[in-house]
């Protein structure tokens, strides 16, 4: 990539590119005895500002040094300095953050959302306010089994579906502001080499085992069926729609011939057991090494008490050695000559993709994974990928005996539910990421939300009622409102500039609340309680507010000089308190915060300084200092607004019995009895469709078309039904 980069750069002639040359140059010429004077030891590179302070670092160099010139840095410049910043740094925390890698098949709902790259990206913006050194990769797991079904459902090749989800995922976390540092995928050749690179180290070390297995066979489809192919009642709960490879219901983990009254997913035609010879990473035989490590990441890192839960029930239980191949053709190949018509598991060969997507992001990937002494990871994912981060996944890392950089903190949120049941694409319940922008609900009130409500100790729900009265209240008369009035009070009161502040006992005892609201905040933050972290800032702007309707600023401003001075003090603190919260909130809602302090006028020191270290509250906005245009932040959510969206999404009940009759056609006594029973379903789907359409207000020609449809469903109901599938002429009206 750095090859890449500048080739391009050195075919650009432009002011911003002589400023990155200037830079580069600059650079080069910082000798080490040249060393910043308070420092024991050399900081380098280091630039000496005006007002005394120095910068650390060639990316914020640039940065500065494009600022003062006035000059706006291209894009290819921004990718530069971008690549300068994956440098391990002295000094600092080095984290290496990932977000659970969504599967590339299907559209990201709510919950999938807060699950993994919505809480991953709270903290990744946390910890650069903390000044840490952080790295944030997520991306598309576009191999295996859930791939192939879905490419047959829509007609499409698996590398055709891959990049038209790819594409949608990126633009659904780019609305909700996700801010990766790089999202990639896993259909790569750097995810290829890296891949069959631990796999030869784990045969290598002797840590694979070859095993015939018993295997479902669709005789029909004339193939092995793979975990995503079969379907039946889990032998565990006897749910009725267990996958071959997990239980959604129970969570528990199946071998596909396990499966009661199993079903080939593109046939339905019921599967036998065939053998197959497969190659097993040999967990039993790296189970002492992963306890030992488990006991150190587990002891010294912040892992949620559901993750240890479910890694110590696999050990519980005693490892069994795991197939890490499949018979199928989309996937990585295999190199083996013996298993060259197989592809790795998509567990075996998912998580290998946050190596692969870092090393196509920047060619010092090495630097992060394959350094635990200087890096700490932190996973975040779902409780239901949990064994795969804390068991599999370690196991061929450390199989592989590469010094590869483990786990150390593995964040695990449980489900998040809609109202009172499961999201489901097929019967239109939920809001999927695609779907939130349509609301006309800001992005930032989304996050707000669903952070709110962030499932961290048990499941949670989404509820429409509950999302407008935590916007109306907590957003729009708790929070919005006492940063409104603070900046208010400055432009109605002093002509836009920030008050002289005279501190008196009550202003002094409020500061310190507010400071011990901050560190708590940092506290929780600091332990991945995000959830909790939020309510603190909630706290601040309640104790503002209750600040500002003792003190009536308002009232006094109208009285003689000691009443307008306690105006001016009482102001100037709250402006100064709004101003930390812009801080707070940025991790939760990055575009309220930037527009809080664009309305404040603060200067971009603030972001820098108050969630150092323990948590310090500094007044930011001193006397003089002239705030900008102030205007509300949030707006009310009214009920029937929230009413109309409730309905718009929380499915039919007719959609939901043709969902529930899919399901009894399965057995073949309804298939053998009803032999037009497809066709009524069909009917009634396909009329609940077009009466959605409708109520939407759709284009007229998707309507036309959907329309189109039915008419000849209902021929084809009415041949089955020995009827004539022409409709009744009609009889004329009499005028």
């Amino acid at each position: 990539m750095r090859q890449r980069l500048f080739a391009s750069l050195g075919n650009q002639t432009s002011d911003s590119l002589i400023i990155s040359r200037l830079c580069s140059r600059f650079f080069s010429l910082l000798g080490h005895e040249k060393v910043v004077p308070f420092l024991s030891r050399p900081a380098l590179p280091a630039l000496l500002l005006p007002n005394g302070q120095h910068l650390f670092s060639s990316n914020a160099i640039c940065r500065y040094m494009f600022e003062v010139s006035g000059v706006e840095s291209t894009e290819l410049c921004n990718q530069w300095l971008e690549w300068e910043a994956t440098d391990l740094q002295e000094g600092k925390r080095n984290i290496l953050l990932t977000s659970a890698l969504p599967y590339v098949n299907n559209v990201p709902h709510l919950g999938n959302i807060i699950g993994c790259v919505l809480s991953a990206d709270v903290f990744s913006r946390y910890g650069r306010l903390r000044g840490w050194n952080l790295l944030f990769v997520c991306g598309t797991d576009e191999y295996g089994t859930a791939t192939e079904n879905k490419a047959r459902e829509e007609g499409l090749t698996p590398q055709q579906i891959c990049d038209k989800y790819h594409a949608v995922h990126s633009s659904i976390y780019k609305w909700f502001q996700i801010d990766f540092d790089f999202f990639g995928r896993t259909t790569t050749e750097k995810q290829t080499e890296i891949a069959q690179d631990i796999f030869w180290r784990l045969h290598k070390n002797d840590f694979l085992v070859e095993d015939t297995v018993e295997q479902l066979c669709c005789e029909n489809c004339k193939r092995f069926l793979a975990d995503r192919f079969v379907e039946g009642i889990c032998p565990h709960c006897s749910y009725p729609e267990a996958r071959g490879d997990q239980c959604d219901k129970c969570g528990r983990l199946i071998n596909a011939v396990e499966l009661k009254e199993p079903q080939c997913k593109v046939c339905r035609q019921t599967p036998v057991i065939r053998t197959s010879k497969h190659l097993f990473l040999d967990l039993p035989k790296l189970e002492s090494q992963l306890e030992q490590w488990l006991d150190k990441s587990t002891s010294g890192g912040d892992w949620t008490p559901n993750a240890k839960q479910i890694t110590r029930s696999w050990l519980r239980d005693g490892l069994k050695p795991r197939c890490i191949t499949r018979d199928l053709h989309w996937g990585t190949p295999v190199p083996h000559p013996d298993f060259k018509e197989k592809v790795f598991y998509v567990w075996f060969d998912a998580p290998i993709g946050y190596l692969s997507i870092t090393a196509n992001y920047t060619d010092k990937w090495e630097k992060w994974w394959k350094n635990p002494q200087q890096v700490e990871l932190y996973n975040f994912m779902a409780k239901d990928n949990v064994p795969f981060h804390s068991v599999v996944f370690p196991c061929s890392l450390l199989g592989a005996q590469d010094n590869y950089t483990l786990v150390n903190h593995l964040v695990a949120t449980e489900y998040l539910n809609y109202e009172d049941t499961k999201f489901s694409k097929s019967r239109g319940v939920g809001v999927f990421g695609d779907m939130a922008k349509d609301t006309g609900i800001p992005s930032d009130v989304w996050r707000f939300y669903l952070l709110y409500v962030r499932p961290e100790g048990q499941d949670s729900a989404f509820s429409w009622a509950d999302m407008a009265m935590k916007n109306n209240s907590e957003l729009l008369n708790n929070l919005g409102n006492f940063i409104n009035r603070a900046g208010m009070f400055v432009m109605k009161f002093f002509e836009g500039c920030v008050p002289v502040m005279d501190l008196q006992h009550e202003d002094k005892r409020l500061l310190a609340l507010v400071g011990w609201e901050l560190q708590q905040y940092i506290q929780l933050m600091d332990k991945v309680k995000i959830r909790d972290a939020l309510k603190h800032i909630l706290n601040i702007s309640r104790h503002g507010n209750q600040y500002i309707q003792v003190n009536e600023p308002w009232k006094k401003i109208k009285g003689g000089d000691t009443e307008r001075q306690r105006a001016g003090t009482v102001t100037g603190v709250s402006v100064n308190i709004a101003c930390l919260l812009s801080v707070m909130l940025l991790p939760y809602m990055p575009t309220v915060s930037q527009t809080i302090r664009d309305q404040l006028n603060a200067p971009q020191s603030c972001i820098n300084t108050m969630l150092q270290g323990t948590g310090t509250f500094v007044c930011a906005l001193s006397a003089g200092h002239r705030v900008g245009t102030v205007s509300p932040l949030f707006q009310k959510l009214e009920a029937d607004q929230i009413e109309a969206l409730k309905k718009k999404f929380g499915g039919q009940q007719l959609t939901a019995i043709v969902y529930l009759c899919k399901i009894l056609l399965q057995h073949s006594y309804l298939r053998e009895n009803l032999n037009h029973f497809e066709t009524i379903l069909s009917n009634l789907s396909q009329g609940d469709k077009v009466r959605a359409l409708k109520a939407q207000k759709a284009e007229k020609a998707v309507i036309t078309a959907e329309v189109a449809k039915l008419l000849d469903l209902k021929k084809q109901l009415a041949v089955a039904e020995g009827k004539s599938p022409e409709p009744a002429p009609q009889k004329s009206k009499k005028k």
